[in-house]
């Protein structure tokens, strides 16, 4: 397994090892339904859709946000079935951009497989991206809450928003802090927020429960994807999944970066213009990039604030009654943040 990096004495021991197994546990039986209705909403007479769809969404995910609205129904005391298609919803929403993002990024790696893109290329990816949106608008429609499908539909808005951000903001090494969370908020964190708030929908719960578990998907995103970027430059790749230093090559600004060209002299600012605006890089600037980041102490960091995000979110869950769902969910955030992968 791959490791983040050394934090020394200066990190509390977990109490437990970060995993998921508790929340699945608990909704492992409804998590079996989604599967199955992710495959039965794949059928398609053009046999690629099924074939590249199912090629990704069987690629290993941990399905970490229709988890999450499987486990905010259950929270909410959800007896019905609404939430099996909506979590479906959910991960489609997901994957459809995921097969996008690859096509955007040149990826050739996806959970440690070939790329849906690098196998059938970018015209078949993108569109049966386009099929696995319009799928989850049928899902939501066939829902039948306005409520839900205002929910689910401006979530996949601002994902698109994001997107767009963080083309902006790509090469551009003098991009702040504040907008890079807002890209991440859009990108990556309005999705888990969605998935979250939609269960306690379904449960016809009051907006103060609503509300919170939206502040925990959103809070639980943010620190998942300071992690994600932490990993680009300090896990292993055989343990991530993908290729180790993509956000580096690809000249994508994350905190890591932002944190470096902030506290760096303008020998080192020279060298992030050199490698990220202008792409002009070398088999050596990887690790050259690493040791700049632990001069300055910029992965730990990041990690302090992926931490005070995760605070926030476990704050999100105090109206909540003490059960072993509400644990789950605390145990998730311990997942997000101290994952080693």
């Amino acid at each position: 397994m791959g490791n983040i990096i050394s934090l020394g004495t200066s990190r509390k021991p977990l109490p437990d090892t970060p995993s998921l197994e508790s929340i699945i546990a608990l909704v492992g039986d409804d998590l079996h339904r989604v599967n199955q209705l992710i495959v039965d909403s794949m059928h398609s007479p053009v046999s690629l859709i099924p074939q590249l769809a199912g090629h990704i969404v069987a690629s290993g995910g941990k399905r970490l946000r229709p988890l999450l609205t499987l486990a905010a129904a259950n929270l909410c005391g959800y007896q019905g079935d609404r939430h099996i298609g909506l979590a479906t919803c959910v991960e489609f929403i997901h994957t459809a951009t995921l097969l996008h993002d690859d096509v955007v990024d040149e990826s050739r790696l996806r959970r440690g497989k070939d790329s849906a893109n690098a196998v059938w290329g970018n015209q078949s990816s993108v569109l049966v991206g386009d099929f696995l949106f319009s799928r989850a608008f049928q899902i939501m429609v066939s829902d039948g809450s306005l409520r839900v499908l205002k929910i689910l539909s401006n979530a996949s808005a601002v994902i698109a928003e994001g997107e767009v951000m963080q083309l902006l903001t790509t090469n551009d090494t003098e991009t702040s802090e504040e907008a890079y969370l807002n890209v991440i908020r859009a990108k990556t964190a309005t999705l888990f927020a969605a998935a979250a708030s939609v269960g306690a929908v379904v449960a016809e719960r009051p907006t103060a429960e609503e509300q919170a578990l939206e502040s925990f998907g959103m809070n639980l995103g943010i620190a998942f994807q300071l992690i994600d970027d932490v990993l680009d430059y300090a896990a292993e790749e055989d343990s991530l999944g993908k290729t180790i230093g993509d956000d580096f090559r690809e000249g994508k600004i994350t905190l890591p970066v932002i944190l470096a060209w902030r506290r760096g002299n303008d020998e080192e600012r020279s060298f992030w213009r050199r490698t990220l605006e202008e792409l002009n890089q070398t088999a050596q600037d990887i690790a050259y990039a690493k040791t700049l980041m632990d001069k300055h102490n910029t992965l730990r960091d990041t990690i302090d604030r992926a931490g005070h995000y995760g605070a926030i979110a476990r704050d999100s869950l105090g109206i909540f009654r003490e059960c072993p769902m509400k644990d789950a969910l605390l145990k998730m955030v311990n997942f997000a943040v101290h994952r080693p992968n």
